[in-house]
């Protein structure tokens, strides 16, 4: 399952202002790197949603795994996981989210995994 389409962040232009201006939350197996988003950066078609909503990505590079079918699984994971958790959500402004795998968190369960990613939410004032 991917992210349904309004949820995914696009664009190199968007992943710099991230990486320059967004916030990082750390964990053992993952960062997190929330900003506000940007909108000279994205275009709003004339169809777009009026309220407020969150925009995500997942990095997992080939230190994590060289077999590219474990990455896509985990992918697919975080994918359905913040699908699930995110879009019934109410949010007071635009976000952009941007989710990065370490080497370490292939070690982890998934479980842990997504119990991590909700505490790395949390921390960042996405959930509650």
């Amino acid at each position: 399952m991917v992210l349904p389409k309004h949820m995914r962040l696009k664009g190199h232009k968007c992943f710099d202002f991230i990486y320059k201006k967004g916030t990082r939350f750390y964990s053992s197996s993952m960062v997190l790197r929330v900003s506000n988003a940007n909108s000279k950066l994205y275009f709003k078609g004339k169809n777009s949603q009026i309220k407020p909503f969150i925009k995500c990505a997942i990095s997992i590079s080939n230190k994590v795994s060289k077999k590219s079918v474990t990455r896509n699984k985990l992918r697919r994971l975080f994918h359905q996981h913040l699908a699930q958790r995110l879009s019934n959500m109410q949010f007071d402004k635009d976000v952009w989210a941007f989710i990065s795998l370490k080497p370490s968190c292939i070690k982890n369960s998934d479980s842990n995994l997504l119990k991590e990613c909700d505490k790395l939410l949390t921390k960042a004032g996405i959930t509650q």
